[in-house]
Order: structure tokens, then sequence, then C-alpha cells
């Protein structure tokens, strides 16, 4: 029987983070993005208070730019299409084994070399038992508490671009079989314009066992009714809601975006959260300081990581002890 995974919180031997690697894709986004990434590391590694930072970087030249931004990480080459290792890097059980899922760029978006191959390499590399799971799951589609339960969105993990043949009944299983899933809740829609079919890491975060963040609704916020709805599935669900001010409305280059302040890192020493220039920054900041006492919470802007489609939570894959 497997073990579920240890919960974000539980203690960390190390994290992968993706470094910006490829100049055709992030064009003039690429050296600020990368020097975003290396503020998250540095925020993440916290003065070797916190965990070991595994940088992966796909070419000699990002390495490089690694080693002089972030010259407390371990640089890990590994060629990949782009950084998203939450929804590539594998998966690592309670028992320590590692999973490593089917990937098919969000439902056939964004097919890249590498990136379906990069999860039991990178296992491979750290000398993991692995298993080789043969459906397709992103690691942003669901959150657990250690427990056994598990959310995550309808919208995404019963896309037909995802697993065709796979029912609502049939993906359950799976998630007991392969992740030791004992009760999965499921939430409706994900964040409007989110590429990834509404990837549940940018709704509703587990904090702690049995309570689950989640965004309270801003004045004009494109979003209310999903949250909304979400609150009312987790409250019937007998979860504890932990609301945290949304950013609202978020414009970039004249289009909303799926801005979230869920898209958090819970580190060993720190949790880091993506900031936007919204009114609500600093009073998110304060709300998850709250549910995090023994951390050290701190917000960083991830403009030009945001460009790529996602953040910091997007971008690592914690290796629990």
């Amino acid at each position: 029987m497997t073990t579920p995974p240890p919960p974000e919180w539980a203690p960390h031997a190390a994290v992968w983070i993706g470094f910006p690697s490829h100049a055709d894709l992030w064009r003039e986004d690429l050296a600020p993005a990368q020097e975003e990434v290396a503020a998250f590391a540095r925020a993440v590694h916290a003065d070797g208070r916190g965990e070991q930072v595994i940088l992966v970087c796909a070419d000699d030249e990002a390495a490089a730019t690694a080693r002089t931004l972030a010259p407390f990480a371990t640089v890990e080459m590994q060629a990949f299409g782009d950084i998203w290792l939450r929804d590539t890097a594998p998966i690592l059980t309670g028992d320590g084994d590692a999973r490593d899922f089917g990937f098919n760029g969000w439902g056939g978006k964004y097919d890249l070399p590498g990136d379906d191959t990069i999860g039991a390499r990178l296992a491979g590399a750290r000398g993991l038992a692995l298993r080789t799971c043969e459906w397709v799951l992103e690691g942003g589609a669901i959150d657990g508490d250690g427990t056994g339960t598990i959310v995550t969105t309808e919208q995404c993990l019963l896309n037909p671009n995802r697993n065709p043949t796979l029912d609502r009944a049939a993906i359950e299983a799976r998630l007991a079989s392969d992740l030791g899933a004992t009760r999965i809740v499921w939430l409706g829609d994900g964040l409007l314009g989110d590429h990834t079919d509404g990837h549940v890491d940018n709704l509703a975060r587990f904090v702690a066992p049995g309570t689950v963040a989640l965004p309270e609704p801003a004045e004009d916020d494109p979003n209310a009714a999903i949250y909304a709805d979400a609150a009312r599935i987790l409250a019937d669900a007998g979860l504890t809601v932990a609301p945290i001010p949304s950013p609202g409305r978020v414009v970039r280059d004249d289009e909303v975006i799926p801005a979230s302040y869920m898209n958090f890192y819970i580190g060993n020493a720190a949790v880091v959260v993506p900031l936007y220039g919204a009114p609500n920054d600093d009073a998110a900041v304060v709300a998850v300081q709250a549910l995090f006492p023994d951390r050290t919470v701190t917000g960083f802007r991830a403009d030009h990581i945001l460009t790529g489609g996602g953040s910091f939570h997007c971008i690592s894959q914690q290796i629990p002890v």
C-alpha cells in the first residue's frame, strides 16, 4: 500500500527549481526571469537554514548564470523544454519512492522536448526508486495534506485532453494506487484564463491537515464566483477554509491574468508568496504569515516568470526527508 506524499510543510531534504534556460522561449524576459528565480531560491535556502536548492538548467550558458546569481545552490544539468517542474518532476511518496506520471504539455498546448522524460531523469540522478505511472497527471493539479486527502479540480483532472479513457472513478482509483489517496475533494473550475485548465495550486492549498487556504474575493474580482463555489464545496466536505486576500483583477498587456497568491512555496524555513503590485499584496503576506508562525513569509514579484505562465510553486518540486 502506498504511503501518501508528505505535505509540503513537512521537512525537505532539498528542492528542485527550474532555471530559465531558453532564450527563444523567454526572449527579453530571460535575464530578469533568471534574477527572479535566483531571488526565490535565495529565500528558500535562507542562508543555510532552509533546504538545499537544486537549480535545474538545460544548457551550459544557463548553468553558468545560475552559479553566478545563486552560488549557494547546486546546479544540475538536465535537458528540458521549460521550467515548470511542479508538473514534470517526479512526486515522492511517504515511502521515499518516486512516481513519474505521463505528461502531454497540459493537454497538448505546449509540447516541448524533454518535458516528458525529465521526471525519470531527475529521479535517476538522485538514485530514487521509480515507478512509472501510465496516465497523465501534473503535480500542480493536486494538493494533499499528508493524511491521504487530496483536493483537485474537475476542470483539469476530468478534462478529456489529459486522460480521455478515464472517468472520475478510474482517476480516483489511480490516485489511491499511485499516491495513497484515501479521499478526493473535487472542486469545480480553476481560475479564469489558466492555461493549465484549472490547476488547484493556483486556487486552493492545504496549509495544515484538514485546513485549506482559499482566496477571498477582492472588489471586481474576475474569479469571485469560482472562489465562492470552492468555499462551498470545501465546507460541505468538512474542511476548514483559511481565507487569503485575492489580488483581484490583474491586467498584463491588456489581458486579465490568472493572478493568485496561492502559488506560494512552503519551505523548511521560509514561505515565498508571489506578488503582483496589487493593493492586497501586503495583506496576503500577513495572512500567510499567520498560517506559518514558525517560518518567515516573504513576498516577491515574479512578473517575468509569469510571462511563461506560472510562478514560484509551479517552478519547484520539493524532495521530502
